[in-house]
């Protein structure tokens, strides 16, 4: 009878160590251990071209813009695109398109909007060579739907004169443009 409880016990024993021991390798100590948080640093930049030259056509074979830039930078956790000395001829499939310039840009993650900051101008000739100027210290171009805006102050040389106002929208393809607010105006009488 003894025998047969020492045998049992010796079993169970034999068991029980079996079930320690694999416990104890399936769990590490280093499970328990902080794991450090992975920062994502927003200024990563993951790909970048010098001297960059884009174009793209309109389904009908025109030419919709024509862009260059000194330094096209993308970061990876926005995916936004960063471009220095942007410059954009927004041709709308005409022969006379808007010359887009500013120091610094940004492409959304889709390229329906760019955002243009520091001494933005844009500029156009009509047929008969008159230009329109349009300057302002930051704007947003929808290049899609060829429309600008913008909320700081803007000047517009042309047509005989200076207007100067406050907010701007331009919708570039009927060459429209409307001050929003504080309009001046100075014009040459001929």
């Amino acid at each position: 009878m003894l025998n047969k409880k020492i045998r049992n016990i010796l079993v169970f024993g034999c068991i029980a160590a079996i079930f320690a021991a694999v416990g104890y390798w399936n769990i590490s100590p280093e499970r328990f251990l902080d794991k450090p948080i992975a920062h994502v640093d927003e200024s990563e930049i993951d790909y970048y071209a010098t001297n960059a030259h884009s174009v793209q056509f309109l389904p009908d074979g025109r030419l919709q813009y024509e862009m260059t830039s000194d330094k096209v930078e993308h970061l990876k956790a926005s995916e936004v695109t960063l471009l220095t000395n942007p410059d954009l001829n927004m041709f709308r499939g005409t022969e006379f398109p808007w010359h887009v310039q500013s120091e610094k840009g940004e492409v959304n993650p889709d390229g329906t909007q760019v955002e243009l900051i520091d001494s933005v101008r844009i500029t156009r000739f009509d047929e008969k060579n008159r230009r329109t100027l349009i300057t302002t210290t930051r704007m947003t171009v929808f290049p899609q739907q060829q429309y600008a805006q913008t909320e700081q102050p803007v000047r517009i040389d042309g047509a005989g004169g200076v207007s100067t106002g406050t907010g701007m929208k331009a919708y570039l393809k009927e060459s429209r443009i409307h001050l929003l607010s504080n309009v001046r105006g100075q014009y040459e009488a001929r």
